[in-house]
């Protein structure tokens, strides 16, 4: 309880000081005339002036304030190494039941896990989390913070004034004193590359520790899962690597170095790069067989595709057709067959065979080379037209080795509408077409196509009575499509809507050409957020459960559900950062959560030595735990004292206080007021009666 005493003025202090002055020149008068009685007089005056001013005593009810001791638990990645976790749960017990018995002391547990905001490496902010414990309390109030931590952490402020609040900083650090780890690290890689292209990248790997030697470790390079090579690196060198990109796209760069006995993790043995793949501009040959009306369909569609480099030839005069135009005298250029299909065929990404047929232009043996050509991993698309079920067709040449379904010689000529095949609906080329929703589809109708055998492969679109339309296969390392109409440049003129040409055929090309978004079976992994989210692609049923390696090496199984025709899709929070590898069947796919490479990996060894100077700077303390995890005993200072010694730590307590309530007492206020004032008046009569 403590007391004071305030004003509380009747009139304002202009009025009181307008009084005032003539009273205080009155009081002076008086006492420098010495007159009989005058400082009974002046006591008059003071009373009525004090009367004026209303003193008011305070009685204020206190209680005090319990001083806040933030305790910050660092439960980031790194702290899983070894037995960290283990220290860190037992060092916080000990503290918590070791702070319980000082009822001064209100403890704030906070506990700090591995996090990364865009552009931000720092991935265990133990002083983040140790401003949001104390945002609410007054920095008088704090009593000091004591870190369970491996002495990784990267918020360090640089100056004990960037905290807010002048109280010790303890750390008490888990691990071992004689920690060894070995780690990859990259240091300079591209963002993007040509797919087949060599690309240059640069990594190093690092020893820390009382075994950090010299010697040269094996390192492994996988691009996308899949092992290319091995490479030999000395430790503290950098070292550079060559490789290809497989593919357009993203491409995962994982380099793996060889796992040391003594080191206290592999969880950092690895490092990776992502690099976007680009292709140069696909080669496309387009042989179309004679003039007819769709023939500029393929050549707008290709010629309107920028990354795209189109050779069309269209045959004109077949060798049969003798008019007796000397050949300097002909407008167009001979067909150069031996050029194209003989030396340079290995130069094309796909070939597309727009209506052609066999009239003795190519030789039956380049066809062979064609057959060849696509079991290699090349591409082949026939659009057929009538003469694909006459005697002059391509399916007999030895094209038929490869082709998805041979011809019965038959033509439907009805008009119809071409439809997406129940496989066919699931199947990424042929997905979602705009306008394959309703019945019957909503473009506009054919009115030829070919009648084939059963066809092998996958037919995706069907043509009149459930007949196959288009039909796409692979052969050995290559693709191969066959479309069984001519009349696709209906779409294309705009006949009765059209159609979506160029979203089918485009798609079409792109598959041929293995674009990996077209894949009729895949499996893809990509980070939101925290949340590692994982598609798959089948044409198949339910594809089963997906299985997750963590970076730590956990497994987890992800249900698959389905996400539309095709399509499923598996979600897992996570809370570890880096690479994960999902696997569905035969399938595998790579995705990093969190930023490339963090350095709650890059940095493993518990130290004492980041904490130490801030921990200095606030007069605070930094040790380990040891095997036994035993913690300081906690010892309330005050004012300026040290706050640690050999085997305590100080926390500092608080004289600050609540107020639970005020009484307030005027002075010259009800019946003792009056009687003051009574009394100083009666003393200046009874002085002038004597």
């Amino acid at each position: 309880m403590t007391w004071s005493v305030e004003f509380a003025p009747l009139f304002s202090w202009t009025v009181i000081a307008i009084l005032a002055v003539p009273a205080v020149i009155l009081a002076l008068a008086l006492l420098l005339a010495r007159m009989r009685g005058a400082l009974v007089r002046v006591v008059a005056i003071a009373a009525i002036l004090l009367a004026l001013i209303n003193p008011v005593v305070l009685e204020e009810e206190r209680d005090p304030l319990k001083s806040v001791v933030a305790l910050v638990v660092d439960r980031s990645q790194s702290q899983t190494i070894e037995e960290r976790t283990a220290q860190a749960d037992a060092a916080e017990a000990a503290l918590k039941e070791s702070l319980a018995r000082f009822p001064e002391f209100e403890v704030r547990t906070v506990e700090a896990r591995s996090g990364a905001t865009p552009g931000d490496d720092a991935t265990t902010a133990l002083f983040g989390a140790l401003s949001g414990a104390l945002k609410d309390v007054s920095p008088a109030r704090v009593a000091g913070a004591v870190m369970i931590t491996d002495g990784q952490i990267h918020d360090i402020p640089a100056e004990a004034q960037a905290l807010g609040f002048n109280a010790p900083v303890h750390g008490l650090i888990t691990g071992r004193e004689d920690e060894f780890d070995r780690r990859i690290e990259i240091t300079t890689s591209p963002r993007f590359g040509l797919v087949d292209e060599d690309q240059t990248l640069r990594y190093r790997v690092v020893e820390e520790g009382p075994q950090a030697s010299d010697r040269p470790v094996e390192v492994q390079v996988f691009v996308n899962g899949d092992l290319v090579s091995r490479e030999q690196a000395r430790p503290g060198s950098d070292a550079a690597l060559t490789f290809q990109l497989p593919r357009a796209g993203k491409n995962i760069l994982e380099l793996s170095v060889a796992r040391d006995p003594a080191e206290i993790t592999p969880v950092n043995n690895r490092a990776i790069a992502v690099v976007d793949g680009i292709r140069e501009n696909l080669r496309v040959l387009l042989v179309s067989g004679e003039p007819h009306a769709g023939e500029r369909t393929w050549r707008n569609l290709l010629k309107s595709d920028a990354a795209v480099d189109l050779v069309h030839f269209t045959i004109l005069r077949p060798p049969e057709k003798q008019d007796g135009t000397p050949i300097d005298e002909l407008s167009l250029i001979a067909f150069p067959t031996r050029e194209l299909f003989v030396e340079k065929i290995d130069d094309f990404d796909l070939i597309i065979f727009d209506r052609y047929q066999e009239r003795g232009v190519l030789p039956s043996l380049y066809f062979d080379y064609i057959a060849q050509y696509v079991e290699n991993g090349g591409a082949i698309l026939i659009a057929a037209g009538p003469e694909y079920a006459g005697d002059e067709s391509v399916a007999t040449t030895p094209l038929q080795s490869i082709l998805p379904a041979l011809p019965t010689g038959g033509i439907d000529q009805q008009a119809f509408h071409p439809e997406l095949s129940e496989l066919g609906r699931k199947h990424p080329v042929t997905r979602d077409l705009p306008g394959s929703a309703s019945e019957p589809p909503d473009w506009s109708p054919w009115f030829r196509s070919i009648d084939v055998d059963e066809p092998r492969g996958e037919t995706v679109m069907d043509g009149p009575d459930g007949k196959p339309l288009l039909v796409l296969d692979r052969v050995g390392e290559g693709r191969i499509a066959l479309l069984l109409s001519d009349h696709e440049w209906l779409w294309s003129r705009g006949f009765e809507g059209g159609g979506p040409h160029v979203a089918l055929f485009r798609r079409l090309a792109h598959w041929l050409m293995k674009e990996p978004e077209l894949e009729e079976e895949a499996l893809d992994a990509e980070a939101s957020g925290s949340d590692l989210v994982i598609t798959r692609q089948t044409i198949g049923e339910d594809p089963g459960p997906a299985t997750v390696l963590t970076p730590t090496g956990g497994a987890v199984t992800v249900p698959m559900l389905a996400a539309g025709e095709g399509r499923w899709e598996g979600r897992l929070a996570t809370e570890e950062l880096g690479l994960f590898q999902a696997a569905n069947g035969e399938l595998r796919a790579l995705a990093n959560v969190g930023p490339v490479n963090p350095r709650e990996y890059r940095e493993a060894i518990s130290t004492e030595e980041k904490l130490a100077p801030l921990a200095d700077a606030t007069s605070g303390s930094v040790r380990r735990l040891g095997d036994d995890a035993a913690v300081p005993r906690i010892v309330p200072v005050s004012g300026r004292a040290d706050a640690n010694g050999r085997d305590w730590i100080g926390l500092r307590t608080t004289d600050e206080t609540v107020l639970r309530g005020v009484e307030r007492t005027p002075l010259f206020a009800g019946f003792l007021g009056l009687a003051v004032l009574l009394m100083a008046l009666s003393a200046t009569w009874y002085r002038e009666g004597r």
